[in-house]
């Protein structure tokens, strides 16, 4: 049957359907822009991480991340709050690029500056390539200043503007901002807190995991009986210590309260009431750390470092973002699951926690740094894969 009303009412004009295709084709375009510069921000966020796993003290800038993560994540319940400062982690990635490119002339020019040398070092191209190349450096470097001064976008910081560039250079207002830019930036990241919250995770961690590791490291130079003793009870004890420590690190991060490093009773209540999800997340831990072990076979040349590390942070992230949820999960219950599925995920914790202990001891005789590889367990403390670094 047909709608009478519909008879008397107008046709929609075309550029009503003009005007909602567009709309939507802009939005459709904006969320892919913004999806694009979350995974941008993502890869760098991991690239950083990774370089400052490898660095001195400054792998705890690193695991203090990792350990804010999956505070978040408790806090929230959702594992999207774990992805922090995906924002920032872009603006540094676009940076870092447009150095690169910038930079890509120089290397080239360098490159044939260091050959007319070699060839005939008193010859004139060899001069003019002397000349040259520290004049590119300084055209270079101001074009990156400028950009900065022009608002520190890609196409800022990679298209010279010279007339914009001059007139902003005398004005003592765009120095301001680009002061202020960078502060603002640099007070954003947060670093005190990334390094305190590391800190305090490293040697929380730490304190839970030198006994048994030193039973299991003293286990092959002690005399048979005594060895297999101290292999055995500091296989237990790292047992015990697995179940529990990825979640006390949770509660470290999420309260941002050192005592709750040792505070087993928290952790056992928050497994009874959600205790399979803490089974999903301890099984996801030691398992993403496990192939990791095969990494420090071999001694990686400092230079490269960065490489292998950017897979054991790629490894532990996911791992800390689900101890994250479990505990998140745990805390929007306000009752004890049913003792069948407590006793069921307390049994099948046991055979995963064995197998690692056991393959984490015989790892000495495969790792390049022999028993005081024991002591790294990256997927706990710092995550940085060699001692040397």
């Amino acid at each position: 049957m047909v709608n009478p009303t519909a008879i008397h009412d107008p046709p929609p004009h075309p550029a009503v359907g003009v005007k909602v295709r567009a709309a939507t084709w802009w939005r459709a375009g904006r969320a892919t822009v913004a999806a694009a510069e979350r995974t941008f921000g993502a890869l760098t966020l991991m690239v950083g991480l990774a370089v400052l796993a490898t660095v001195p003290l400054l792998q705890l800038l690193s695991l203090g991340y990792l350990l804010e993560a999956s505070g978040r994540v408790a806090r929230t319940g959702e594992l999207r709050s774990g992805f922090v400062g995906l924002a920032k982690a872009a603006t540094l990635g676009r940076f870092a690029v447009a150095a690169v490119l910038l930079l890509v002339p120089l290397w080239l020019a360098a490159s044939l500056r260091d050959s007319a040398v070699l060839i005939d070092r008193e010859s004139s191209i060899a001069r003019n390539w002397r000349v040259a190349v520290p004049l590119l450096a300084l055209a270079i470097g101001l074009q990156y200043l400028s950009g900065c001064l022009r608002g520190g976008r890609l196409r800022d910081l990679l298209i010279p503007r010279p007339v914009k560039s001059v007139r902003l250079a005398f004005d003592p207002a765009a120095w301001g901002v680009m002061r202020d830019r960078l502060w603002d930036y640099a007070i954003g990241l947060r670093l005190p807190h990334y390094a305190s919250l590391g800190l305090r995770g490293f040697l929380g961690a730490f304190a839970w995991l030198i006994v048994p590791v030193t039973l299991l490291a003293s286990a092959s130079r002690l005399p048979p009986p005594a060895g297999g003793l101290a292999a055995l009870v500091g296989g237990v004890l790292l047992a015990i210590v697995l179940v529990h420590l990825p979640f006390l690190q949770v509660n470290l991060a999420a309260e941002n309260r050192f005592a709750a490093m040792f505070d087993l009773l928290q952790v056992r209540r928050q497994f009874a009431r959600a205790p399979i999800a803490h089974w999903i997340a301890l099984v996801f831990t030691l398992a993403l750390a496990i192939p990791l072990y095969l990494l420090k076979v071999e001694l990686i040349p400092r230079e490269a470092a960065w490489l292998p590390s950017l897979l054991f942070v790629a490894s532990i992230f996911p791992a800390r973002l689900l101890a994250g949820w479990a505990v998140g999960r745990a805390a929007n219950r306000y009752r004890r699951r049913h003792w069948v599925f407590r006793w069921l995920s307390r049994l099948a914790m046991l055979p995963v926690v064995a197998i690692y202990v056991v393959i984490v001891y015989f790892t000495q005789y495969l790792s390049w740094y022999g028993v005081w590889s024991l002591y790294e367990q990256h997927a706990f403390l710092v995550p940085a894969p060699f001692l040397g670094y």
